[in-house]
Formats: C-alpha cells, sequence, structure tokens
C-alpha cells in the first residue's frame, strides 16, 4: 500500500508542477502580448518573438496531457486585434 500511494503523491506532485509552470508561462505571455498590443497602440514597432517563445513552452508542456496548448501569434493578429477593440492602425 505505501509503494501505492507514494506512486499516487509523485504523480500529484508532478501534475501541480506542471500547472504551476503553465500558470506562470501564461502569465509571462499574456504580459508580451499586452506590450505587443500597447506598442501598436501607439504605432511603435513591435515583435511577437517573445509570445511565440513562451508559447513554444506552453505547447511543449501540454504534451504532458494536462494543460492546454496555446496558438503562435503573428504581427498581423496583433494589428487586427487592436483595429478591432481599438479602431487603430
Amino acid at each position: 500500500m505505501s509503494e501505492v500511494h507514494q506512486a499516487i503523491t509523485k504523480h500529484s506532485n508532478r501534475q501541480h508542477q506542471l500547472v504551476k509552470t503553465f500558470v506562470q508561462l501564461e502569465g509571462q505571455r499574456e504580459a508580451y502580448i499586452e506590450d505587443a498590443v500597447q506598442r501598436c497602440k501607439e504605432g511603435l514597432p513591435f515583435t511577437v518573438e517573445g509570445i511565440n517563445q513562451v508559447t513554444d513552452e506552453i505547447n511543449a508542456l501540454a504534451k504532458n496531457g494536462i494543460v492546454p496548448t496555446r496558438k503562435r501569434v503573428t504581427p498581423e493578429m496583433v494589428k487586427e486585434y487592436v483595429a478591432r477593440k481599438y479602431g487603430n492602425n
């Protein structure tokens, strides 16, 4: 019984760590998105590299089956979002 309990605990801890890592990465991704949107709104140059780097990390994590995947972002997607939401650019 002890071995089963240890295996369950180990599995649970691993899943908890995956979710914790996902939440951290998701926060980073959202910050990069917000920065790109703000810069686009202001007509400044922006990049989606940071967004997609974190997105790739999230998607690699998602291969473990417990966290969702995220779409990669293009500059056009940011521009379309800003135009739709703020009527700019």
